[in-house]
């Protein structure tokens, strides 16, 4: 039904390079092409290499570069007359524009690009644009209002036996499983993008999916071991593919498994490694979740209620600011379960009676923990 996946990003005289193609290797090669389309004054090749360009500094986290590569890359495809690749570079800043955190940005640049990706009759372009306004929204928590395009993105991707964008859409819809409660649900439609990806030779979506089945499998059956071996197996193919920001998510959910099963201090350190990787790549909304379980990792550790207490408040102030709503409720359930909710007058007492239950592992700061836990999204 599937063919084997393909990366429409990578076109003209790049379209060799596969979808599993390390980062670096697509660095190289993009370049070189580069320069040679410039010095040639061929434009509309120097947009579809720029393109590649633009994608590699991106997943490996450099943002800045990216951000210069694909303007570049609109320039080029403008100055040719090249309405395709002008969508793509569209494609691609916004894309970059929701890495960084910039969601109206995004969601502006994104629908410029499917206008025009339709305008072009460009139809992969267009559902590349889509999905990313669909995964902006998801993002956000807006759930309600980008479930149906998910799904509409499903069927067309199925329809035409799009192996990547079909594992994309199925990783999407059940990611909005898993944050409603439906693990269920979210554990089989996981489960379909791992086999999908696995058999069209889609690594960087198996290792989503593997990522998402280790979230389940910890949260749902209380499986440590089988989730950090799941997580394993993904970050290996992160590292052999560069894929900076896929990492990162990985060391999150690393920590957020060690969380549910207790194991505070192992939580604390990869919570720290995440941190400082998502700082590097400047990727606000992986660097405020794991702010988010670091907090909470040191206060199950002992740190002072009243730190505890400020450091949640001004999370919550950054996730307002980003426009993360669902994030935004996740801070909200950690300061009511540790008490330090603004203006929770009387709850200090009990607060402190958690986190004493926390630390020796028992009572109902231990329970109150592996609930809390379980709620720590993608």
């Amino acid at each position: 039904m599937y063919g084997k996946a393909f990366a429409p990003e990578y076109q003209g005289a790049l379209t060799t390079l596969s979808v599993n193609s390390s980062l670096t290797d697509v660095l190289a090669a993009g370049t070189e092409q580069l320069a040679a389309a410039e010095r040639a004054g061929q434009h509309g090749e120097a947009a579809r290499s720029g393109l590649a360009v633009a994608e590699a500094h991106r997943r490996l986290g450099q943002v800045g570069d990216a951000d210069r590569a694909w303007k570049a890359s609109y320039r080029a495809a403008r100055e040719a007359g090249d309405t395709g690749a002008m969508a793509w570079a569209l494609w691609s800043g916004g894309t970059l524009a929701r890495q960084r955190g910039a969601f109206p940005l995004a969601r502006r640049l994104l629908q410029l690009a499917a206008d025009l990706g339709e305008r072009g009759g460009d139809i992969v372009v267009r559902g590349y644009s889509l999905a990313g306004l669909a995964e902006t929204g998801r993002i956000q928590g807006d759930y309600e209002a980008v479930h149906r395009l998910h799904e509409q993105l499903l069927a067309e991707a199925r329809r035409r036996g799009e192996a990547r964008h079909t594992v994309w859409a199925l990783e999407g819809i059940a990611q909005i499983h898993r944050n409603t409660g439906s693990y269920d649900t979210a554990y089989a439609l996981f489960e379909e993008a791992a086999e999908i990806a696995a058999r069209a030779e889609d690594r960087r979506g198996h290792a989503w999916a593997l990522r998402g089945l280790a979230d389940i499998v910890s949260v749902r059956d209380g499986d440590t071991e089988r989730a950090l071996g799941l997580l394993s197996e993904a970050e290996a193919v992160c590292r052999a593919m560069k894929l900076s920001s896929a990492l990162a998510y990985n060391h999150k959910m690393r920590g957020n498994v060690f969380y549910r099963a207790g194991r505070y201090a192992e939580a604390r350190g990869m919570y720290e490694l995440a941190l400082t990787e998502f700082r590097a790549m400047s990727e606000p909304r992986g660097e405020a979740l794991s702010r988010l379980g670091l907090v909470k990792s040191r206060a199950r550790l002992g740190r002072d209620l009243a730190e505890t207490a400020a450091e949640l408040a001004e999370l919550a102030r950054v996730l307002e600011r980003i426009g993360l709503r669902h994030a935004r409720e996740m801070v909200a359930r950690a300061q009511e379960e540790f008490g330090a909710g603004e203006g929770s007058e009387g709850q200090e007492d009990a607060a402190g009676m958690a986190v004493a239950g926390a630390r020796s592992g028992t009572g109902t700061g231990a329970r109150a923990g592996a609930r809390a836990g379980a709620v720590t999204a993608r």
